[in-house]
C-alpha cells in the first residue's frame, strides 16, 4: 500500500523546532496552522527535498512524487509557456487551454502575473499522475472561483496520497483525514468527521456550526451549507 510515514522527525529551522510522527494513507489529509508553523518545512520533508535531523521519513509505493511550492514562480524551469508544460511531461496544448493559456505557449513565463502562473501550475499538476502530491498553500493567487474548482478536483482523487498543507479559512475540499501543527508539533487529529469538532483551528463557519450541535459531514462548501440548512430546520 501507498504510505509516507514520518517516524520521531525532529527538524530545526533557525530556533523554529518541527516534530512529527504519523502515517499517511491513501487519500485527502488536511494539515492545517497558522502562518509559521511549520507547513512548508513539513512539506519539504514529506516531499524529499529536506531531510530532518533526527528521525526518518519513509515513502512506500511512491513512484513519482509532487511538492507544489507556495510561490508558482519557484517552480519555472522552461523559457517559454510551452517548455514549462513540457518539464512535467506533458504536451502543452491542452495544459495552457485549461489554464485559460491557450494561444500563448511561446510566451515568457515571468512575464505572467502570479495569478496565471499559479493557474498553469496547478494545471500541470492536474494533468499528472501522482502517487503523492503535496500542496503547500495551494489556494494563494486564487479567486473564489478557481478555490471551488481546485478543491472538487482535490476531492474528487481516487487514487494516492494528497496532502494539503494551508491556513485557508473560506473554501476547503473534501477530506478524509485532518491534522494540525500546533507549536512545531504535528497532532493528528483523525478521520473526518468525527475529527472536526477536535479541530482547534478550524474556519469561524465550521466553529459556527459545531458550536450550534451540527457537525457537518465534511468541509468542503456544499458540506457545511447541508450542515447549516439542518440547523435552520
Amino acid at each position: 500500500m501507498t504510505c509516507l510515514i514520518f517516524d520521531g522527525v525532529r527538524a530545526a529551522r533557525g530556533d523554529f523546532v518541527l516534530s512529527a510522527t504519523g502515517t499517511f494513507g491513501p487519500g485527502v489529509h488536511l494539515v492545517s496552522g497558522r502562518v509559521g508553523s511549520g507547513k512548508s518545512t513539513f512539506a519539504s520533508l514529506a516531499a524529499g527535498i529536506s531531510s530532518p535531523d533526527s528521525g526518518r521519513v519513509e515513502r512506500t509505493g511512491v513512484r513519482r512524487a509532487m511538492l507544489s511550492l507556495q510561490f508558482p514562480e519557484w517552480h519555472l524551469t522552461g523559457l517559454t509557456l510551452a517548455g514549462e508544460v513540457r518539464s512535467y511531461g506533458l504536451e502543452p496544448a491542452p495544459v495552457l487551454a485549461e489554464a485559460g493559456l491557450f494561444g500563448r505557449a511561446e510566451d515568457d513565463p515571468l512575464a505572467l502575473s502570479r495569478g496565471e502562473l499559479r493557474r498553469l501550475h496547478l494545471a500541470c499538476i492536474r494533468a499528472g499522475d501522482w502517487d503523492l502530491l503535496i500542496l503547500d498553500e495551494p489556494f494563494s493567487g486564487l479567486d473564489c472561483r478557481e478555490k471551488l474548482g481546485f478543491c472538487r478536483w482535490i476531492g474528487g482523487r481516487r487514487t494516492g496520497i494528497v496532502i494539503v498543507c494551508t491556513h485557508e479559512a473560506q473554501v476547503l475540499p473534501r477530506v478524509d483525514r485532518l491534522w494540525e501543527l500546533r507549536g512545531g508539533d504535528l497532532v493528528e487529529l483523525g478521520p473526518v468527521p468525527e475529527a472536526i469538532p477536535r479541530w482547534g483551528l478550524a474556519p469561524p463557519a465550521v466553529r459556527a456550526l459545531v458550536a450550534g450541535g451540527q457537525v457537518p459531514s465534511n468541509l468542503a462548501p456544499e458540506d457545511l451549507e447541508e450542515a447549516a440548512c439542518r440547523t435552520r430546520g
